[in-house]
């Protein structure tokens, strides 16, 4: 019934192609209009409801300190070699008059003075944590009001200050903190354009075809265009993560080019059999149409998984992600076959580039004549299905090795310290770490609500700066009204290190415990160090749960398309081990520094907490992707002539070419956000590049006709209780009218199939 419906609705695109494309060209042109008209800015809100860090950021929000808002600071050290801010008059006036233009600023709340601390003598300056002990740097720290009050604006204000005011004073001037975070414009733009680049070029070395690489190219840029405007009119309505547009448009270009890359390979198939273009663009959809279904299916289902983490920055972001996958879907089931009714037979025509790739020209029969890529992708799967046992045990002994770092894989929150050394965040952070001590940059913030014990704040200062892993406690801020207090803590440690994370465990579980006693107080830590560790030990408890779920969700929508038990079970393992690999990659290069300079990073950080199930999200989905692209072939195949080892020899290679093709292109794609300056889009884009070449290399070109060829015709095993209670027919069958085998010419279970692969076992 799906491909019925998939053979109207592309054979109806490519009929009336203009009117189509002029659809699409509307609904762009009103998801842009409607994103400038009612569209917002991404927010980053790096907590979740019953997290102890959340239950902190309450009691801010109920004091009204100013502190639950955006904050930035200003870093400054003297030009002149040996001046302080101790003895230098000029120095001590510059920073003055620094301090006032930072509090002139609009929507500035208020600033600390490190100017009139240093009047109140040395010493204190030193303990409040604005001057260092050596007199050398000074900070000035800049409270703003939450994000929703703020805009770009606000952080082009403050940089175009600090770079008119490095012209004026004797300071070297620096700047940081969360409002950079925030409102800093991604890089991923070069990386789209990069990706695209890379993507036309082996487009166009695939199909030898300007015409033919301009159209994928072309669907996945409306595609996009729509998806991110939608998505930026849903940042209107809710928080949406600053991630989700990067990662929508790495996994949006990456499908996007892979689905209609699949559909056009199947298109040109049918117009070598001497089909018009437009029955030829039906009948693609149709067949190749609803593997892109059920593929982009699986992956929307995956990444929507994740709202088992109940982390609703995650789900949102998610849900964002996944509205991008959805529009490539229908855009490839529409928009495409339009393109394609009115290309017309020029897609035909391979170029000289493509014969000698092996695209082959049609022989009498209607078929392409084998060339030599193409044999050897039969002579090479037909070679593995010979020798299954050793291909299964290496393949997988391979993959296994590569997982093995994943056991000493670390959650943090890579801080600017990874940032390159040109930009002012990285400097300043440098800076801070040296005049104060790492922790500065990541302090934490004790609320406490001392309710019925007034003496229960001297007692937790005292607690807390006693600790071993606290540097220091700035002084404690009551608020009149609501007596809320809230204390800054400076650890000894980095924001990223793990000696951080364990000194708020030890705060939450023995210092602040101890110093409340059985009273009615209550006291909790906070801070943007505290969230993303409570973020990443909830969304590290509930990955096994999320997983289960995931695994059992594609293995149910598996074994309904391919009307088996095995075959699913067989992908679901497989894909586990291709993931499992790419985090331990993500791992030897993240966390061990293994080859990072590759790729820019400039030292080693821990996993950004939600990456994990980000990726696992999306890259089974994606590895799915091509499972059913093979099996569906293979199901083709095996039910045409009723031979196993036919099946494999002939649906694996008939779209080992196209996959590796489309592989070729997701890996170039992903690799190009590797590169940015972010973190946490070079883990998103080496993780996926690298599950993309693992998955596409070893696993769909070994593994799976390895694994397939033991299993032999139990690989379409299916108890007939099971096969009654499922809906649908058989999956697999060219249910859109194209000509099959007929009996005759079937290989009979049992005889060597002619393409050399193994017999039926």
């Amino acid at each position: 019934m799906l491909s019925k419906a998939l053979l109207r609705l592309g054979g109806g695109a490519a009929r009336h192609p203009w009117r189509v494309i002029a659809a699409w060209l509307a609904a762009a042109a009103l998801a842009v209009l409607a994103a400038v008209a009612f569209g917002g800015r991404t927010a980053d809100s790096m907590t979740a409801p019953g997290l102890d860090s959340r239950r902190a950021a309450e009691l801010i929000e109920r004091a009204g300190t100013g502190q639950e808002g955006m904050t930035a600071h200003v870093v400054v050290t003297p030009l002149a070699d040996g001046a302080t801010f101790f003895d230098d008059d000029g120095a001590r006036s510059a920073l003055t008059r620094l301090r006032a233009e930072v509090g002139r600023l609009p929507h500035v709340l208020g600033t600390s003075d490190p100017a009139g601390a240093l009047d109140a003598g040395g010493d204190t300056a030193v303990r409040g944590g604005l001057v260092s002990a050596d007199g050398r740097i000074a900070v000035v720290r800049v409270q703003y009001p939450d994000q929703s009050r703020l805009s770009a604006e606000d952080l082009d204000a403050l940089v175009d200050l600090g770079a008119r005011l490095r012209a004026e004073l004797p300071l070297r001037v620096e700047m940081g903190g969360n409002l950079f975070y925030a409102f800093s414009d991604p890089d991923g733009g070069v990386s789209e354009l990069i990706g695209l680049l890379a993507a036309a070029a082996i487009l166009f070395l695939a199909f030898g075809s300007l015409v033919a690489a301009a159209l994928p190219i072309g669907m996945a840029v409306f595609g996009l265009t729509v998806g991110v405007a939608t998505m930026t009119v849903l940042a209107g309505v809710t928080d949406v993560p600053a991630f989700a547009p990067v990662l929508g448009s790495m996994v949006g270009l990456g499908v996007g080019i892979d689905y209609a890359l699949f559909v056009l390979a199947r298109h040109r198939e049918y117009l070598a059999r001497g089909l018009g273009p437009r029955e030829a663009a039906g009948r693609a959809v149709a067949t190749a149409g609803r593997p892109v279904v059920f593929a982009g299916g699986t992956v929307v289902v995956s990444i929507l998984g994740m709202a088992v983490a109940d982390v609703p920055f995650m789900t949102v972001g998610g849900f964002a992600v996944s509205i991008v996958v959805l529009i490539m879907v229908l855009a490839s089931v529409t928009l495409l076959p339009a393109f394609l009714g009115a290309a017309g037979p020029r897609l035909g025509r391979a170029g000289r580039i493509a014969r000698a790739l092996g695209a082959g020209r049609p022989g009498r029969s209607g078929r392409r004549r084998d060339t030599e890529p193409a044999a050897g992708w039969r002579r090479w799967i037909g070679h593995v299905s010979r020798h299954p046992v050793p291909y299964a045990v290496g393949a997988a002994a391979l993959l296994l090795t590569a997982t093995l770092p994943v056991l000493g894989l670390r959650v943090g929150l890579p801080d600017d310290g990874s940032l390159p050394p040109g930009r002012t965040e990285r400097r300043a952070y440098d800076l801070v770490a040296e005049g104060f001590g790492p922790g500065t940059n990541g302090p934490l913030v004790i609320a406490a609500d001392p309710t019925g014990d007034p003496g229960v704040l001297d007692r937790l200062a005292g607690a807390v700066a006693a600790d071993p892993g606290i540097a220091s406690v700035a002084p404690t801020h009551v608020d009149r009204a609501t007596g809320i207090a809230t204390l800054v803590v400076f650890p000894t440690t980095g924001p990223q290190d793990e000696a951080t994370a364990d000194t708020i465990d030890r705060l939450r579980t023995e210092v602040l415990p101890t110093a409340i006693g059985h009273g009615p107080a209550r006291a909790h830590v906070g801070g943007a160090a505290a969230s993303l560790s409570d973020v990443g030990r909830r969304t590290s408890g509930r990955l096994p749960v999320f997983v289960a779920a995931v695994l059992t969700m594609s293995f149910l929508l598996l074994m309904l398309v391919f009307r088996s038990v095995l075959v699913p079970l067989k992908a679901v393992l497989l894909n586990l081990l291709s993931i499992g690999a790419a985090y331990g990659v993500m791992v030897a290069v993240f966390q061990w520094g293994w080859g990072g300079a590759l790729i820019g990073l400039e030292a080693t950080v821990p996993i950004v907490s939600f990456i994990p199930m980000f990726l696992f999200a999306i890259l089974f989905g994606l590895s799915m992707d091509y499972e059913v692209f093979i099996l569906s072939r293979v199901r083709e195949e095996y039910l045409r002539t009723g031979d196993n080892g036919t099946a494999i020899v002939e649906g694996v290679s008939r779209t080992a070419r196209t996959i590796t093709s489309a592989a070729l292109i997701m890996v170039a794609v992903f690799l190009s956000f590797a590169v940015a300056e972010d973190p946490s889009a070079k883990m998103f884009g080496l993780g996926l590049a690298t599950a993309i070449l693992i998955d596409s290399t070893v696993v769909r070109m070994v593994l799976v006709p390895a694994t397939m060829t033991l299993l032999g015709r139990t690989n379409w095993w299916l108890p007939k209780w099971l096969d009654r209670m499922l809906p649908g027919g058989p999956a697999g069958a060219d249910d859109t009218g194209a000509r099959a085998v007929p009996a005759e010419r079937r290989v009979r279970p049992g005889t060597r199939p002619s393409s050399g692969g193994p017999s039926a076992r």
